[in-house]
């Protein structure tokens, strides 16, 4: 069996040889950029035809299909503490706005929290009035209450 780690970097290798973007990759699956991602990380379990189209898109060795199929372990790739700038940046964004964020979600919605299991992740990207460049980054999560018992 292909180590998951080696199959990851294989993908991207393609990927990039391939000169193909996340959107583009994307819409020749039909699913969002980040979707994509998920899936040739091994964050995410590709369907057949996913898989099926992965393979032949990124011309992949045919147990790649296999690979991209196989219920995740969605074991961080990077260190703890994060040591990639942009991945410490998000993490500094939650340690720092998540108490605030909770509160006002909590006030918003009740005793709860926002699923990760059913959550859609878009990037965007926006100029701003000044002409600065500007990341959009939503989570779209199911909204779980806390059982009462």
């Amino acid at each position: 069996m292909l180590d998951k780690s080696k199959a990851r970097e294989f993908m991207l290798q393609r990927k990039r040889e391939k000169k193909l973007t996340w959107e583009e990759l994307g819409k020749m699956i039909a699913r969002s950029p980040v979707y994509t991602a998920m899936l040739l990380y091994g964050y995410g379990q590709a369907t057949e035809e996913e898989a099926e189209k992965l393979v032949k898109i990124l011309e992949l060795p045919p147990e790649y299909k296999e690979i991209l199929m196989e219920v995740p372990m969605r074991t961080p790739a990077q260190p703890w503490p994060p040591t990639d700038p942009f991945i410490y940046r998000l993490y500094e964004a939650v340690l720092l706005y998540g108490p605030v964020i909770k509160d006002v979600a909590h006030e918003m919605f009740g005793d709860g929290i926002m699923s990760m299991i059913d959550v859609t992740i878009d990037v965007g990207k926006i100029t701003d009035e000044k002409g600065n460049e500007r990341m959009i980054l939503t989570f779209n999560g199911k909204w779980l209450k806390y059982a009462k018992w």
